[in-house]
């Protein structure tokens, strides 16, 4: 398994090629989706397959720092943009009424703290690649 490369690609062509990237791929899988009859599933379907590319990609070269870096700015904020919990909480919230705070702990245990618990095994995955990288540069220098 590589470590991630560097690269003096400046952000805003990052984040086009990161876009490009997505969109791509999503809309490869709405093509093969409904060439198979399964239009609903594109969106899983996009998601699962973007997912193993750079799974493959990151043991075969190493995810690009400019990859990591406008992932990074452009989820930075829109963790709740694509949770339909969230988009139907904003729909029902004023129909809740005594409900409200039942359901808002559901959101809290379903959507908060899964999020938390996949951004601590990130931390601790990239930090042990770059401790890794670390520990081979030292070696090298012996």
């Amino acid at each position: 398994m590589k470590s991630t490369h560097s690269s003096k690609m400046p952000l805003w062509m990052a984040l086009l090629l990161t876009l490009i990237m997505v969109i791509t791929v999503r809309e490869a899988a709405v093509i093969v989706c409904q060439w198979a009859g399964i239009e609903k599933a594109a969106n899983i379907v996009g998601l699962l397959t973007m997912f193993f590319i750079l799974i493959v990609w990151r043991f075969i070269k190493g995810v690009p720092s400019w990859l990591t870096q406008a992932s990074n700015t452009l989820l930075v904020d829109s963790g709740f943009a694509f949770l339909p919990v969230s988009a139907g909480a904003g729909l029902l919230l004023f129909g809740l009424g005594d409900e409200l705070w039942g359901f808002m702990l559901t959101i809290l245990i379903s959507t908060l703290i899964p999020i938390w618990g996949f951004a601590v095994l990130a931390n601790r995955w990239l930090n042990r690649d770059a401790d890794m990288k670390a520990n081979t540069t030292i070696n090298e220098q012996k």
